[in-house]
């Protein structure tokens, strides 16, 4: 059953950024069609995919022509396999031709990423870990990427730097300490949860001692990481553990199971590669 996740409120926003880079003044080759030329279209994938961004392909046709009218034969979140009908869509030919580019620059992204975060989610299946994204994202698509990794079955940490706090080595060395590093983020206005990156076990100890949230297991081997699973259950208010770093298909399971409550993968939405879709037109004289 495909995952229902509520889309993002900027969705409409991304739609027209993406529309008014493309389109511009107007689409000087489709104005070459006749106003009153109809016509239809199928798209099917040339691969198999994890299909995100329906609501993204609506809004484009919608928003450049609402007699455009489209049927979907698969749903958000759905597994499909090469050669697969996605969707029909029909109306002035003028409007087919100028949302194309847009609609499926989108559908083929976001079913890219949300593919890949299903093929990591899924070897998560039976542990008490979670799939976490990151903020490597495309620029200027962030919430729609993050939309796309929970269609595919992961979570989002955080959105960005204004709704978690994250501690890494050059915060840790410029406030002088983990330990004051944590503690000036509890004086902070704005109270969210507070990570702490470590790369040993003795600063694991110092963010558990300070009263971190969350600890971060940079490039931690799998030993050391069930190491610190047993150190952190040992202590008299333990942290949540993310495991980070390197991480790929043939080592999260082993990861998974150490203990980790999170593991993070930036490919997810870094590395992706376009799902290949196919839109096929026919023309009414």
């Amino acid at each position: 059953m495909p995952r229902s996740v509520p889309v993002p409120a900027d969705l409409p926003q991304q739609v027209a950024g993406a529309l008014a880079e493309d389109v511009g003044s107007g689409d000087l080759t489709a104005a070459l069609i006749p106003a009153d030329r109809v016509g239809r279209a199928t798209v099917i994938t040339r691969e198999p995919a994890t299909i995100c961004g329906i609501p993204y392909v609506n809004c484009s046709f919608d928003a450049i022509d609402k007699r455009v009218r489209i049927e979907w034969q698969v749903a958000e979140g759905a597994s499909v396999v090469a050669d697969q009908l996605l969707f029909t869509v029909a109306g002035p030919a003028r409007a087919l031709l100028t949302g194309e580019r847009t609609a499926l620059n989108f559908l083929q992204l976001l079913s890219a990423t949300a593919t890949a975060a299903h093929s990591f989610a899924i070897l998560l299946e039976g542990t008490n870990c979670r799939l976490l994204d990151t903020r490597k994202t495309i620029p200027g698509l962030r919430s729609a990427q993050k939309y796309a990794v929970r269609v595919g079955g992961g979570h989002n940490y955080r959105m960005g730097l204004f709704d978690g706090i994250l501690i890494k080595e050059n915060h840790i060395m410029a406030a002088g300490s983990i330990a004051c590093a944590v503690a000036a983020a509890r004086l902070g206005p704005v109270q969210v949860p507070v990570e702490v990156e470590v790369e040993n076990l003795s600063e694991l100890r110092q963010a558990i001692a300070a009263g971190a949230d969350i600890a971060m297991l940079d490039e931690f081997s799998v030993q050391a990481m069930r190491e610190a699973v047993a150190v952190n259950a040992a202590a008299p208010k333990p942290l949540k553990l993310e495991a980070s770093g390197g991480i790929t298909a043939a080592t999260i399971r082993e990861i998974a199971e150490t203990g980790v409550d999170y593991i993070s993968v930036g490919s997810i939405t870094k590395h992706v590669r376009a799902v290949d879709l196919s839109m096929r037109f026919e023309w009414q004289t």
